[in-house]
This record gives structure tokens, sequence and C-alpha cells, in this order.
């Protein structure tokens, strides 16, 4: 499993709102990058073809998410930050020992986070729990594909 960091970038642009009027907004996505630098070409890139007009990146965070639960289905038009408990037993002591972990779900609403979240851990052998479910404000994710042709320098 490749390992991923991701990055909230923050957008800000001029967006054609439903009644016709221009109104300036900034809305946060996330992508998958190695660096601020990437993270940073790789949102202009793919935000480019979306937005007419200038836009600018106002800021760039590292986001804590150790898995990613895409949906393709039309409704799954959210994204839920999921936290999770791993239990599991200390060798040594015997004592329980927690951890937890971040996952961000692709879900139509909170319910349907939930069931997408247990799917996607089906496999899982680590017994969990579910801390807390929220819906997060990004409006869209864009994990890294390689292309077959793109060799990295």
């Amino acid at each position: 499993m490749a390992m991923h960091t991701w990055f909230e970038c923050k957008i800000r642009y001029e967006k054609v709102m439903e009644n016709g009027m221009n109104k300036k907004v900034t809305e946060p996505y996330l992508v998958d990058a190695l660096s601020f630098t990437e993270a940073e070409a790789r949102i202009i890139e793919e935000m480019t073809p979306f937005i007419s007009g200038e836009f600018t990146v106002t800021d760039i965070k590292r986001a804590n998410y150790s898995e990613l639960f895409p949906c393709e289905e039309e409704a799954a038009d959210r994204w839920f930050k999921c936290k999770l408990v791993f239990i599991t037993l200390d060798e040594k002591s015997g004592a329980e020992k927690k951890t937890s972990t971040q996952i961000l779900v692709q879900a139509s609403d909170l319910r349907d986070a939930v069931k997408r979240l247990d799917e996607g851990m089906k496999g899982t052998m680590a017994d969990y729990q579910i801390a807390s479910v929220s819906e997060t404000p990004l409006m869209d994710v864009y994990p890294f594909h390689a292309e077959g042709d793109d060799k990295p320098e």
C-alpha cells in the first residue's frame, strides 16, 4: 500500500452563484503530493480547467488522513472525516492500547459514511471503534495517479 501525504489547499476565486451574481469564495480541496510545492502545483493544475478567470491558492496545510474511501455514486458528494480508535493488547503487560487514526470517506450523508467506513474496514484484523464522524467542508479530493510514462526525477 502506497503512503500518501495529503495537503488541504484553499482556493480563492470568483464563483458565479446560482442567481448569476459573482461572489469571491474560498474553498478547500485535498491533494496528494510529496511536498507543499508539489501540492501547490497539483492544485493549480487540477483547478485550472474548472475556474475561468483568476484564482489564488491562499493556504496549504498538511492533512492527517491514513486512508481514503472514495465513492463513485453521484449522490455521494460530501466528504466525512472519520476518527477510528484501534484497540490492541500490549503483549508484555496485557494492557489495552488505543491508537487513533483519521479516515476520509466520500458519502451522501452521515449514515452512508458510517456504512462505507465499515465496508472499507471489512478486511481489517484489528478491533476498532468509531470515535467520531463529521462532515468536512472539502469540495473535492485529488489522489495521485502515476502516469505510465511519468518517471520520477
